[in-house]
């Protein structure tokens, strides 16, 4: 990559980082406002249910925004928007208003995505290599950011916790404000600048496109019919296809996190006995051996996220993917047999991580090649309308499952949506057409 495409990378992956510090310190916060609040488990439960709906429903038209302004502007949005929802959290003084702050919170993350794919996926030529980048930075947030905010409430006040999570977002907004996204993307820039501002038409310039050094990643008037448009060139070319695979995938991730922690918590307990902390502190469930496995089966995911985008570069990505979700569905089936003893419980736990987010630069950069450019922002708002819409269905499958049957009968239900994944994967190479 030159020097324009890394910095483009450096500011989305630390995006993305944060967004996901955010998403997963919510539940960390939670043990804590259950109190401060006098509330419920359950009512808590639904404002985090409308912000996490918000955060998967919005990128729909948080990839038709980009498509109309560009990524560039979005991106520094969303930060801001996150930031100031954290900040509003910090100073609730009731649930009511702790639950506009978190809604807000989902609104403006719901853009990311959409936004950071499609800018990495028209600026950077290794475009796998750079999604898997991408997606390191953002396992590191899912990872880190609730083992942070953990460890920041054995020292600060929930508010205070709050506040501060909101200081690295001034250093990644400066950051991004000096990105020149006009530097690797000249050729867009050059149409942009005769007025061929896409399918919309009429020129882009600063006014339209939100930045004047983003003009080469957005397009003209965006309208109701200009979004059919892109839909139908989209369906035309067999994205609904890519959606089904995105939709299992994001059903398989959902499912299997939602409830590992306690799954892990639930085998570890039977075959050791370390206590990490005061079985009397507050903090002791996030502070189990359970918690510290599920920490590493995040972190390993930074390898995945790598080995994704270098297989990305390398072959067709819908290809791996046929591969990849085979190796999950065989990895479900063997996960909980492994767990008669710790070595292979644990190797089976890290083997499942690093597969689960090898996943993610690979099925990126399969929307990214189905779905022209000047539609790239709405192709990214369809794929994670499913992958965080649809996708958080997987949360009630694994409570359902779990409360009437068990651990092995929801690895079971994993594997087939696994082997579901496959099979769409290999509808895609065999019936949709490559767009770019």
């Amino acid at each position: 990559m030159d020097s324009a495409e890394r910095r483009i990378v450096a500011f989305t992956a630390g995006s993305h980082g944060l967004v996901h510090t955010y998403e997963l310190s919510i539940p960390i916060l939670l043990t804590v406002w259950i109190g401060e609040f006098s509330t419920t488990a359950a009512a808590l439960g639904l404002v985090v249910t409308v912000g996490y709906g918000l955060f998967g429903v919005g990128a729909l038209p948080g990839g038709i925004l980009v498509d109309r302004f560009g990524s560039k502007p979005l991106i520094l949005a969303c930060l801001a928007g996150m930031a100031g929802s954290f900040l509003l959290v910090s100073v609730a003084p009731n649930l009511l208003t702790l639950a506009v702050a978190i809604g807000a919170w989902g609104v403006t993350a719901s853009v990311y995505h959409p936004a950071g794919l499609s800018l990495i996926s028209k600026a950077v030529e290794q475009r796998g290599t750079a999604l898997g980048y991408h997606g390191i930075g953002g396992n590191l947030g899912i990872a880190l950011g609730p083992l942070a905010t953990a460890l920041l409430l054995l020292a600060f006040d929930w508010r205070i916790v709050a506040a501060a999570l909101t200081a690295p977002v001034v250093v990644v907004a400066a950051y991004g404000a000096t990105v020149d996204v006009d530097a690797a993307m000249p050729d867009q820039t050059a149409v942009a600048a005769d007025g061929d501002g896409g399918r919309g038409g009429g020129d882009v310039d600063a006014g339209a496109g939100g930045d004047a050094g983003d003009a080469g990643d957005a397009k003209g008037e965006v309208s109701v019919s200009t979004i059919a448009d892109d839909t139908r060139v989209l369906l035309a070319g067999g994205f609904l296809i890519v959606f089904a695979f995105v939709t299992f995938s994001g059903l398989y991730y959902r499912t299997f996190l939602t409830f590992l922690p306690e799954l892990l918590s639930d085998v570890l307990g039977g075959l050791i006995d370390v206590q990490l902390i005061d079985p009397e502190s507050p903090y002791a469930d996030e502070f189990d051996v359970g918690r510290y496995l599920y920490v590493a089966v995040l972190t390993v995911g930074v390898f995945g996220q790598y080995l994704g985008g270098r297989i990305a570069d390398r072959m067709p990505p819908e290809r791996g993917l046929l591969v990849l979700m085979s190796v999950l569905s065989v990895l479900a089936l063997l996960f909980v047999p492994a767990g008669r003893t710790t070595a292979t419980f644990i190797a089976a736990s890290l083997a499942l991580g690093v597969a689960l987010f090898t996943v993610q630069p690979l099925s990126q950069a399969t929307v990214a090649a189905y779905s022209p450019s000047e539609a790239r922002g709405i192709s990214f708002g369809y794929t994670y309308l499913g992958i965080f819409g649809v996708g958080s269905l997987g949360a009630a499958l694994a409570g359902t499952v779990l409360t009437r049957a068990g651990p092995r009968e929801l690895f079971v239900v994993l594997a087939g949506i696994a082997a579901m994944g496959a099979l769409s994967a290999a509808a895609v190479t065999r019936f949709a057409t490559r767009q770019d």
